[in-house]
């Protein structure tokens, strides 16, 4: 996983309060099975108007002074509905490294950490200064202070201590299980024959 520390982009606002899993990345998409791609089908039903992938003018992130913002700032339950990871998967593929919503479905707040995305919870004042943001005017999240710094203000936020530290360090799980390699290794060449 690649570390997250200090991350400075620029926005892109979707305000609407409910966002599932489902209008994240639609069911049909599920059977896909390499993680990267996508990022083509995320809010496939409201970014095309057909399914020869025309382009809806009227979706935001078809608007070209957002086509490279990686910061979204939503509503409130965002993630909400099923448990696939997918939604996160497209997500990140899409380019989006921070989302700030009211918040956020449980397992999927945890999916987009484990893809290491950092989903920040700020309260509606907040979120709404936030989608007044030219395309072109950047926010800084500072991960180590916790703190969110942008052209109005400075602002909090919290994160489990635990997962702090692994989005810092780049670990996940597999990474974690890794920065015990030596032991793992004494371990098996010490144990006994009969296990073989």
């Amino acid at each position: 996983m690649e570390k997250f520390s200090i991350y400075t982009g620029t926005t892109v606002p979707i305000m609407n309060d409910n966002i599932d899993t489902d209008q994240l990345l639609p069911k049909q998409f599920l059977k896909l099975i390499d993680k990267k791609g996508f990022g083509n089908y995320l809010f496939f039903e409201w970014r095309y108007l057909d399914k020869k992938y025309t382009d809806n003018p009227d979706f935001i992130l078809n608007q070209p002074q957002y086509a490279k913002a990686s910061i979204l700032i939503s509503g409130d339950n965002f993630g909400a509905g099923s448990s696939r990871e997918h939604a996160a998967w497209a997500l990140a593929d899409y380019g989006f490294k921070v989302v700030i919503a009211g918040s956020f479905g449980d397992i999927h707040y945890n999916n987009e950490l484990n893809n290491g995305m950092l989903p920040i919870v700020q309260p509606k004042a907040v979120r709404e200064q936030l989608a007044q943001l030219a395309p072109d005017q950047e926010i800084t999240i500072d991960l180590p202070k916790q703190e969110l710094i942008t052209p109005f203000g400075t602002f909090f936020f919290e994160i489990d201590d635990q997962w702090k530290h692994k989005l810092i360090n780049g670990l996940d799980d597999i990474g974690i299980t890794l920065q015990y390699e030596d032991l793992i290794a004494a371990y098996e060449e010490n144990r006994p024959s009969y296990w073989l």
